[in-house]
């Protein structure tokens, strides 16, 4: 097929919008209106975009647009998108195109894509994914720059959801069997929430963050995330109690694809109790019954060893027997290359600055 006639259209409505993303494969909840819309309160402003043949929609990407301060420049960013066939080489090598020439009019320095594509799966020694290695080859040929600023989890373990629940539970690790049902023995609670717990878990991501070291956003940054996605429909929450006080928690991000365990929190009560464990099953079993295919453990470590930031999650995560995919990560076009050049320098050094202080 012949894509010479591929136009781009911004769209207007989230009802649109949602309704064109249902018709294309790999459609992510980043690249729903919820998120954009979210982004838009923060710094950011939206350019929900389709790519048309006619009348039948062939792409999508929630751009997001963010000005460079006084410069007259800014950057664009599709969070794990474009959307599209991506089986289709022409297809894809067009919305890499319009995507440019979308750059190129909105005066951004550079376009960040992320898609949504394993290049590999497995953890020691992964194994090469086509379509992935393809795509790689592909954007370096066409100019685009791996880039330095990833900022969503490149890797990350996704579970199979189609399988019935005894397999999958039967092929977890042995401890990670026992966790969970020690958890239940030990009369931990699971319950779902909703907005009125959101205060408490924003307090208790926090304490999580200090404990672990790991930098958060304002607390009204994640109350907002939270209640967006739950207003859209997106959003599940469950909260793992001892005779009524809670002790972890996670939000679960969904699409009709895919459940993100976006976020989990925990105090440090009661953690012999092994709360989380039981909380992860019955996530799984949640999003298993609402016909979602696949679980997204949402995050991995770059590094397979000891020294990586992410060991420590790797650890818990693994006893749930998932797969690792690794995805092709984040790509830049640099429309002004010199001007890229220096953004890139810039940006990392001043955010280092801002996490010392």
């Amino acid at each position: 097929m012949q894509y010479d006639n591929l136009v781009a259209r911004r769209v207007h409505s989230a009802e649109k919008w949602h309704t064109l993303l249902a018709q294309l494969p790999y459609a992510h909840p980043l690249q729903s209106w919820a998120w954009g819309e979210l982004k838009s309160r923060w710094g950011w402003e939206m350019r929900p975009t389709v790519f048309m043949l006619g009348s039948e929609v062939k792409g999508a990407a929630m751009l997001l647009y963010r000005p460079i301060s006084r410069t007259g420049f800014g950057m664009l960013y599709a969070p794990k998108g474009p959307i599209l066939d991506y089986d289709d080489m022409l297809l894809r090598r067009t919305v890499l195109q319009r995507l440019q020439a979308i750059a190129h009019a909105e005066r951004a320095i550079l376009i960040k894509i992320d898609p949504d594509i394993p290049m590999a799966f497995g953890a020691d020694e992964p194994e090469s994914h086509p379509l992935g290695m393809d795509l790689i080859d592909e954007l370096r040929a066409h100019g685009w720059r791996y880039s330095p600023e990833q900022i969503q989890f490149r890797n990350t373990v996704t579970l199979d959801l189609t399988q019935s629940e005894d397999n999958i539970l039967a092929q977890m690790k042995q401890k990670t069997r026992y966790n969970i049902r020690l958890a239940a023995r030990r009369e931990v609670e699971i319950r779902a929430g909703t907005p009125d717990d959101f205060a408490l878990l924003v307090e208790l991501y926090a304490e999580t963050g200090e404990r672990n070291e790991f930098g958060i956003r304002p607390k009204s940054y994640y109350l907002d995330v939270w209640q967006t996605f739950w207003d859209a429909n997106m959003l599940h929450v469950l909260i793992a109690e001892y005779k009524g006080q809670p002790l972890a928690a996670i939000l679960l991000v969904y699409s009709p694809d895919v459940c993100l365990y976006m976020y989990g929190a925990s105090n440090s009560v009661e953690r012999k109790r092994m709360p989380t464990y039981l909380l992860q099953w019955e996530a799984i079993k949640w999003a298993k019954a609402q016909g979602i295919p696949l679980y997204d453990f949402w995050g991995a470590p770059d590094q397979f060893n000891e020294e990586d930031r992410m060991w420590g999650v790797w650890r818990f995560k693994s006893g749930f027997n998932a797969t690792v995919a690794r995805h092709v990560g984040a790509w830049d076009y640099p429309v002004y290359p010199r001007l890229y050049s220096l953004v890139t320098e810039m940006l990392p050094r001043y955010r280092e600055f801002l996490r010392r202080a």
